[in-house]
């Protein structure tokens, strides 16, 4: 049966750190707002319950710093605490319900990614593009195949998915660029691209044909395509894809037997996509 996952903002953090690449701060930045912000993210499922001393070490804040924003999102709501322990509370889903609320292709995609999950027996989900990272914003499974968990605000690396090279595809070049000098680029297999040269030529090979696959380079036994979601403009938005277990499915029998009912998803959640009124 498939499983339309749910928002959550604590998802599996499997990234070590996400690199940004947005411009340095200038003369209209509020510091003490990204002060807030580091400590929001310093929650994660793997640190839910943390001790001030413990916000503090990993904000790089004083301790006094950090009690004056745990405080002030203790009195907003946003934070609990049982006198020794800080945890993030269930109104912090708002602020993620904000944003894909925002999104049209929330409503949109998701029968469609039903129905694809349907007749190909396989994970759906669609992602952004954010640094260096893709972020789910929407999933539907059948069975779990990775070893980590996987939801709405998951973050993977976009050098090593199927989801991140083809949203990398649609950057100007030099952007491109950028986002694979600024990733680390770690071998997370024994199939794993890390090569620079080779990363801008699996791409380029993308942009040429339309959709993207990684074969085992995320997750040995992991095999994914993706395929792009755009809107009226043409611009991609997001990307589509399905994933499965190489034992069950090879890369070539992927392509062969689902490559069509993915674009054609795409293509379905593109057009709706276009018909929306800003």
């Amino acid at each position: 049966m498939a499983t339309t996952t749910t928002p959550t903002l604590a998802s599996t953090d499997v990234t070590s750190a996400t690199k940004r690449t947005s411009p340095a701060p200038g003369d209209s930045y509020v510091q003490s707002f990204a002060r807030g912000l580091e400590v929001i993210r310093s929650f994660s499922a793997q640190s839910p319950r943390q001790t001030l001393s413990e916000v503090a070490g990993r904000t790089g804040l004083t301790r006094a710093g950090a009690r004056r924003i745990l405080l002030t999102l203790q009195t907003l709501g946003y934070v609990e605490s049982d006198g020794k322990l800080f945890r993030l509370t269930a109104r912090m889903l708002d602020l993620g319900f904000a944003y894909l609320s925002s999104l049209p292709i929330w409503n949109l995609a998701e029968p469609i990614m039903e129905t694809l999950v349907g007749r190909v027996k396989e994970s759906c989900s669609a992602a952004v593009l954010d640094g260096t990272d893709i972020v789910y914003v929407m999933r539907v499974s059948t069975h779990k195949i990775m070893s980590i968990g996987l939801g709405v605000g998951s973050r993977l690396p976009a050098y090593c998915t199927s989801m991140g090279r083809m949203l990398l595809s649609a950057l100007p070049p030099d952007q491109m660029m950028q986002v694979l000098q600024a990733s680390e680029r770690n071998a997370r297999t024994r199939y794993t691209v890390t090569d620079l040269d080779e990363l801008t030529a699996k791409i380029a090979l993308v942009r040429r044909q339309g959709w993207s696959m990684v074969n085992q380079e995320l997750e040995e036994g992991l095999v994914s395509m993706a395929a792009a979601i755009t809107d009226r403009a043409g611009q991609t938005v997001a990307a589509l894809n399905i994933s499965g277990q190489a034992n069950r499915t090879s890369a070539k029998a992927m392509q062969e037997t689902m490559l069509p009912a993915l674009l054609e998803a795409a293509r379905s959640i593109s057009e709706r996509l276009s018909l929306q009124r800003n």
